[in-house]
């Protein structure tokens, strides 16, 4: 691997408050409670998406609202609500989280997507959106994803989004009692092109049926 030149390199903004708009989805960063009704409709009744973060489940929309505005309004994590087009309404969260801008690195978290988000080309171009936010926008040099060890669909969610395994964190945190191993991910600027263009790939409009359903799955569309 040959050595970056990095003599030009500056520090990168930080992430702006603008929402980013793609076909299938809006990506919202969260500057009040405006939404927070609607991602507790979103996770209601659905007690395993909270089972490897460090919160929930909560048993009412007050109590979510109570850990919505001590949690989702700061700076860092930079919270996201996620708007499909189809409902206009968030479905689902993400954050971006430990901001270096001087160093160009940011990561990725507090994923939490409401059932109805799941599995949708709306999720997929969420991601697309804030990862070119990190990278085209912003010129960051690294994006990173970290999950609990044990948490396989996190795991399977990272490698599908064009992330590289670099290591495991052995007894990295104790979240709600137990120990975490933490699994490290990435994505650095030069992969980024090759990652985008797969994104962009599977989005097509010809990579899908009539009904809805892939052709080509994202990491076939990437190779």
């Amino acid at each position: 691997m040959s050595v970056q030149d990095l003599t030009h390199w500056s520090p990168r903004e930080l992430p702006g408050r603008a929402s980013i708009v793609g076909e299938h989805v809006r990506v919202e960063p969260i500057r009040d409670a405006r939404r927070f009704a609607e991602l507790h409709a979103a996770f209601a009744g659905h007690d395993r998406l909270w089972d490897y973060l460090a919160y929930g489940p909560f048993g009412s929309p007050e109590d979510f609202g109570r850990f919505a505005n001590s949690t989702y309004l700061t700076p860092d994590p930079l919270f996201h609500a996620i708007v499909p087009a189809a409902s206009g309404q968030a479905e689902g969260v993400m954050a971006l989280m430990r901001l270096d801008p001087a160093n160009g690195v940011a990561e990725i978290g507090h994923i939490c997507l409401g059932p109805s988000l799941q599995q949708t080309r709306a999720a997929s171009e969420a991601f697309l959106l804030l990862f070119s936010r990190v990278f085209d926008e912003l010129g960051y040099r690294r994006l990173e994803w970290k999950c609990n060890d044990r948490n396989a669909p996190s795991k399977r969610a990272a490698e599908r989004l064009g992330f590289t395994f670099e290591g495991l964190f052995r007894q990295h945190m104790v979240v709600k009692g137990h120990n975490r191993d933490t699994a490290w991910y990435s994505i650095v600027d030069r992969e980024w092109p090759r990652v985008k263009a797969g994104f962009e790939a599977w989005l097509a409009p010809e990579n899908f049926t009539a009904d809805g359903r892939q052709i080509r799955s994202l990491a076939q569309a990437r190779r």
